[in-house]
């Protein structure tokens, strides 16, 4: 099967009268000289309920668009068909109804690059990447900043400052020191012991981020003893989840009832979890064969997140509970960050890991089917108790619906226990008070063109260094905020919340939630000098979603995003 199809519009004519009377005329297939290739005949498509464009310019009639076609959903993937159908405008044909589209294409890592720059990265643009932000990537200083110049012919708000720079220090207490002194402007994740420093200093201003996230404990049943329930619900017991969100959290922040946070629409369906009881814990250890404890791991990353604002510290006081509720003994292994997501990822740890998440986008599919998809292997053998109501209430338009699947899934994870969910943390940026238009926003990521401090450098801390700058086949927060500033979705986040279109001007659905029509900002311009259109849309996904494309090779080649939130690859291997 071929990448890509390209479209022809031979009734140029024809389209424009359909677009004028607002009827639409159907696609056709042909088949070259030969039979042996197929290609995709079209003409533009426009009804007045459902495609309302914002074109100012008619498409040229001798544009070829892509196609990246799935031929069919048998794969078991949400997509069969993206179609670029003339210039400004692109088709998403799904596999059935998705009412979170467009949360999910407003997530950064679906960000459009530019054609020629990913043919000519080999689908690689690591340090390199090629979008229409506001930002272009001046210089990645390895183990410094990464230094961005102004793109001054940018469509939206155009940064206050000629420069800005984005520095990292894994330390709470080493970012604010940096804004203390005023190296820097912003900072992201202020330790708990940190929050009164600031709202006490009058040059500084404490920025609610009320982003809904997780902290838990995973297991990875394919190592023994994580392959006994027994075992995993003995330390799901053990562990005094509300001794470590006292103790280690900021203000609020509350102790975890269940994966998803209640704030996320039928994130707590379904019984909470259990409570602190180590004598339960202990009897279900010992019929496990465990009486007297074992040995294990404890793997982390030493990188500071909302959800996890002292990994070193929580990591420790887990050990100490297990030795003393459970008499397990487990070595804190600290890894570094991209290593460690990558082998908790792919199931590769044998212990138990400390991971988080950070909601993408307002729905509860970002948190439950990422984790719990039948392709992720990061808690070791899927659960069918588990995703496949979640499948089945992913496809539902109404979440009134939805909630019982959500339920029987909830149920199933506090049942199975492939994980321990601990808290949903409040969280805050740092920024100084000279700064206006600070934000931090709960969903995607913040912007720096709306910081304005007043000089031509703008300086913010984040807390670890990105682990490259191609986001398709990225999953760390550090990473995807580093992208943001140089490469936009289809659609976006306001500083609130609120999605908004971006590269898109709108994309509307059929009826039942399963094609959506896009419509595409017109007169768009890459860094590299090139336009934006369709095919840079279709070649972006296609660079992600198809695992046969020359495009999909991406720092790690998983695509985890991709794989999880489009369930699944095109033409991926078994």
């Amino acid at each position: 099967m071929k990448r890509f199809s390209k479209l022809i519009v031979l009734v140029f004519v024809m389209a424009l009268i359909a677009a004028a009377c607002g009827s639409s005329s159907d696609d056709t297939t042909t088949t070259a000289a030969g039979g042996a290739t197929e290609t995709t005949v079209a003409t533009e498509t426009t009804v007045a309920a459902e495609t309302t464009t914002t074109a100012t310019v008619a498409p040229d009639p001798g544009f070829e668009g892509y196609v990246l076609d799935a031929g069919g959903c048998d794969y078991g993937g949400r997509v069969e068909k993206i179609t670029a159908v003339d210039e400004f405008t692109v088709e998403f044909d799904l596999c059935g109804p998705h009412p979170a589209f467009l949360q999910q294409i407003a997530f950064g890592v679906f960000g459009i690059q530019s054609e020629e720059s990913l043919e000519a990265t080999g689908g690689a643009p690591l340090d390199s990447p090629v979008g229409t932000g506001p930002y272009t990537l001046q210089e990645w200083v390895r183990g410094d900043s990464v230094i961005y110049a102004r793109n001054d012919d940018y469509y939206g708000t155009v940064a206050p400052h000629a420069t800005a720079v984005l520095k990292w220090s894994t330390e709470s207490a080493g970012r604010l020191l940096e804004l203390q002194s005023g190296n820097a402007d912003g900072m992201t994740f202020p330790g708990p012991e940190d929050y009164a420093t600031i709202v006490n200093d009058d040059t500084l201003t404490l920025l609610n981020k009320p982003e809904p996230n997780i902290f838990y404990m995973g297991f990875t049943d394919t190592f023994a003893p994580w392959d006994n329930v027994d075992v995993r619900n003995a330390v799901a017991l053990a562990i005094d989840r509300q001794r470590l969100v006292d103790t280690f959290y900021p203000p609020g922040s509350e102790t975890a009832s269940h994966f998803t946070p209640c704030s996320v629409e039928n994130g707590c369906e379904g019984e909470s979890w259990y409570d602190f009881d180590v004598e339960a814990a202990k009897a279900l250890l010992a019929e496990a064969g465990f009486a007297d404890g074992f040995d294990t791991k404890i793997y982390y990353r030493d990188v500071t997140r909302g959800y996890l604002p002292t990994p070193g510290n929580v990591a420790a006081d887990i050990q100490a509970q297990l030795k003393a509720n459970l008499n397990i003994n487990a070595e804190v292994v600290v890894m570094e960050s991209g290593e460690f997501i990558q082998a908790s990822s792919a199931g590769e740890l044998d212990g138990i890991h400390l991971l988080g998440w950070t909601g993408d986008y307002p729905h509860v599919t970002n948190f439950l089917d990422f984790h719990f998809a039948e392709t992720n292997m990061q808690f070791g053998t899927p659960h069918p108790e588990i995703y496949e109501p979640l499948l089945a209430a992913s496809q539902m338009a109404s979440a009134t619906e939805a909630a019982p699947l959500y339920e029987e899934a909830n149920n199933a994870i506090k049942a199975l226990v492939p994980m321990v969910p601990i808290a949903h943390a409040g969280s805050a940026f740092g920024a100084t008070a000279t700064v206006t238009g600070a934000y931090a926003p709960p969903w995607g990521q913040v912007m720096f063109n709306a910081w304005d401090n007043g000089t031509d450098t703008l300086v913010f801390m984040q807390g670890n260094e990105p682990i490259s700058l191609y986001c398709a086949d990225e999953t760390d927060g550090e990473s995807l905020r580093a992208c943001a500033q140089v490469v936009e979705a289809l659609y976006s986040y306001t500083p609130t919340g609120d999605i908004q279109p971006q590269l898109a001007t709108e994309c509307v659905p059929n009826e039942d939630l399963s094609l959506w029509t896009c419509a595409l900002r017109q007169g768009v311009t890459f860094h590299d000098g090139t336009t934006f259109d369709a095919n840079d849309v279709v070649v972006s996904y296609t660079a992600g979603l198809d695992a046969t494309s020359p495009l999909h090779t991406g720092n790690s080649g998983v695509f985890e995003y991709y794989d999880y939130l489009w369930n699944g690859l095109i033409n991926a291997e078994g």
